[in-house]
């Protein structure tokens, strides 16, 4: 028996890898900072045929490549490799893999493009390419991935604009492209999705106005800071919205702060801060309860938590 193997009980055939530096366990008493285990991926593992989970976390002293090889395992149906200094490349036949579910790559040292056949992965539910040197466009056919709820891609240096194919993707909902050096405009169909709660779009190259669509939309957590977004914030909030978090600072948005803002059931974390918007600030819900620093930085907003307004405001 080894520690973090586990059979199947009936063919006696390993199933299953787990190997976290984040553990409990006794044997790993001794390892007093991350790097205790070290070494590569040894492309041996993919002698494992009927493996069906590979998790290998959190060791700064695991480098090398992913093993292209582990396309061949059919079975697999969780590859969780973050949190190691892995370099090289996702392999680029990763679409064999059509039972797989989860890939999270977070947290390395990948570098190239995400491989086109990543959309053909029909049962991945979560896919988290965080914080690595990730190159080039997002595949423009996005929407095969049916069954995608969570799409984490911050932290890279991805470039071109945000394909309109994802909005056809009924299932997700959350979509993190921050940190990295999209353009274009933020495509209207986003505030259509059924069921997208989560948009981090910050720190990017954005371009144009917001689109109604995501004002409307049943989302609660939207960034769109860092951006060169421009235009007025459409007027169009109403009472099923309900916003956790809305951040629109450091854009260049004019126009005034929108009144329709009071028909939120709630705002929780407003900042409008950095951008060109004018005129006085509303009264009353959830401006009452707002700070100074979520309106600061404009060319001539007005009136409570800022300044009190001139007359010919």
């Amino acid at each position: 028996m080894w520690y973090g193997v586990t059979c199947d009980p009936e063919t006696g055939s390993v199933a299953e890898v787990t190997l976290r530096a984040i553990s409990e366990e006794p044997i790993f008493e001794e390892a007093t900072k991350p790097g205790y285990m070290r070494g590569i991926i040894s492309p041996s593992v993919c002698q494992l045929k009927n493996l069906s989970s590979l998790i290998v976390t959190d060791w700064k002293g695991i480098e090398g490549e992913i093993p292209s090889c582990l396309t061949s395992l059919s079975s697999l149906r969780i590859i969780n490799l973050a949190g190691n200094c892995l370099s090289g490349m996702i392999p680029k036949d990763i679409g064999k893999l059509s039972r797989l579910t989860v890939l999270d790559v977070a947290d390395n040292k990948l570098t190239g493009c995400i491989p086109g056949s990543i959309t053909r992965l029909s049962s991945l539910m979560h896919m988290d390419l965080r914080n690595n040197q990730l190159t080039g466009r997002l595949p423009r056919d996005f929407s095969q991935l049916k069954m995608l709820s969570r799409a984490l891609l911050s932290g890279n240096k991805l470039t071109g604009t945000i394909p309109s194919s994802m909005s056809r993707i009924y299932r997700l909902a959350d979509l993190d492209l921050s940190m990295n050096m999209i353009s274009g405009r933020i495509p209207a169909s986003l505030g259509k999705m059924p069921v997208l709660e989560t948009l981090n779009l910050d720190s990017n190259r954005i371009t144009g106005p917001i689109p109604a669509s995501l004002i409307r939309s049943r989302m609660s957590n939207m960034n769109l800071s860092n951006n060169g977004i421009d235009g007025a914030i459409p007027d169009m909030f109403r009472s099923r919205s309900y916003f956790m978090l809305l951040d629109l600072s450091f854009n260049n948005l004019r126009g005034k702060v929108p009144k329709s803002l009071q028909k939120a059931s709630f705002v929780g974390h407003l900042d409008l801060s950095h951008n060109h918007l004018c005129g006085r600030i509303p009264s009353g819900s959830p401006f009452d309860r707002l700070e100074a620093s979520s309106f600061s930085f404009n060319d001539c907003l007005c009136g409570m938590p800022l300044e009190d307004c001139k007359e010919n405001h």
